[in-house]
């Protein structure tokens, strides 16, 4: 909305900024950083009046027993301050705008039904398992299927690009809109997964939305796309804007969730995250960089499933102390605040990594 603004340049020669996505991206950060700081104590103090808490396992780290009864549902706060900034700086006549908040509002939405019953109407199974799938896989196609009309670049609109290779890409055929289906409802499970820990999630998804900004800018410019030899995306600009208010959101939301937490996110924030960056990770035909930038979330993800396969298997035998992985090294001994600026340090390894293969090609 403020980008027309710029066609006010010629009354005031300042408001030609307001065209720049660097000078509107770091507005949307500040706008959302502002607004979660703003709108956080007043969330905490509604949800706690609301006895909204968190319902802390008896069978997990005996530390966090003390988190029971802390204000859950958080991702409401990054939500509102991510749309905000996002209707306030993103251009209203680029397509990623609508198809980024119809995404947040759509996986926001099922994780805030999922809190509600469990926190609210106090039912322990919360929003049935079924029913939160097959909304994270209708997103899922719903996303695939929009790209399919309106593909980033038609010349590969269903070949992904293999990372480290001089334009290398691999033609999917069909399969492309399965995986594409499959990496929103994973990653939207993968952070939802890895929100166990005081600013585990939302520092880790920080680092994500930071790398794929990087991405999601030089997809767009059409210089540093045929420079660096990645493909040149129209328009992609506009979501290194979105991800630079979502940046801001989740800072905010760490002044509150760092340790020890005041409010934790819940689904409502960790199932639109894990979805919005394999959404954009789609969006930027940068698909296969995802594993490497959400490799914390990946790894938490798959020491669940080693974990729940080897009880099956093995006859009660387990891998790990305990899954995800982060309790594991709790119940190892290593403190929690430890354990998450770790997780953190190798998310942005993860990231440098990713963002190498803008020169390793």
């Amino acid at each position: 909305m403020l980008y027309h603004l710029a066609q006010l340049r010629d009354v005031f020669r300042p408001l030609n900024l307001f065209q720049y996505i660097t000078f509107r991206a770091g507005g949307a950060a500040l706008t959302a950083l502002a607004a979660s700081l703003l709108l956080g104590p007043g969330l905490i103090s509604a949800l706690r009046r609301k006895k909204v808490g968190q319902i802390q396992r008896t069978d997990g780290p005996q530390s966090h027993l003390s988190k029971q009864g802390t204000p859950t549902m958080g991702g409401a706060l990054i939500f509102l301050s991510v749309s905000l900034s996002t209707v306030l700086w993103m251009r209203s006549d680029n397509r990623f705008t609508w198809l980024l908040l119809a995404v947040t509002i759509c996986l926001t939405a099922i994780g805030f039904w999922d809190d509600y019953l469990k926190l609210v109407k106090k039912d322990a199974k919360g929003a049935p398992s079924r029913v939160k799938f097959l909304v994270q896989v209708a997103v899922g196609l719903a996303v695939a299927s929009y790209l399919a009309v309106r593909p980033p670049d038609a010349s590969f609109a269903t070949a992904v690009n293999v990372p480290y290779g001089k334009e290398l890409f691999v033609e999917l055929g069909a399969l492309y809109f399965v995986m594409a289906t499959l990496m929103v409802v994973g990653s939207s499970n993968a952070v939802n997964l890895t929100d166990g820990l005081d600013g585990l999630a939302a520092g880790s998804v920080i680092f994500c939305a930071l790398a794929y900004a990087v991405l999601a800018y030089v997809a767009g410019n059409v210089k540093f796309s045929y420079y660096l030899r990645i493909v040149h995306v129209e328009g992609a600009g506009e979501i290194a804007v979105y991800l630079a208010g979502l940046i801001g959101a989740c800072l905010g939301f760490l002044w509150f969730n760092a340790y020890p937490a005041q409010i934790f996110m819940g689904d409502t924030g960790s199932l639109f995250l894990g979805g919005i960056i394999a959404t954009v990770a789609l969006c930027v035909k940068q698909e296969l960089l995802l594993p490497i930038v959400g490799g914390v979330f990946v790894l938490e993800t798959l020491s669940v499933i080693l974990q729940m396969a080897s009880y099956k298997l093995r006859r009660g035998k387990r891998v790990f102390r305990m899954a995800p992985i982060h309790h594991h090294f709790e119940l190892g001994g290593v403190a929690e605040p430890k354990v998450t600026v770790r997780f953190w340090i190798v998310s942005i390894v993860l990231m440098l990594t990713a963002l190498a293969s803008l020169k390793i090609r």
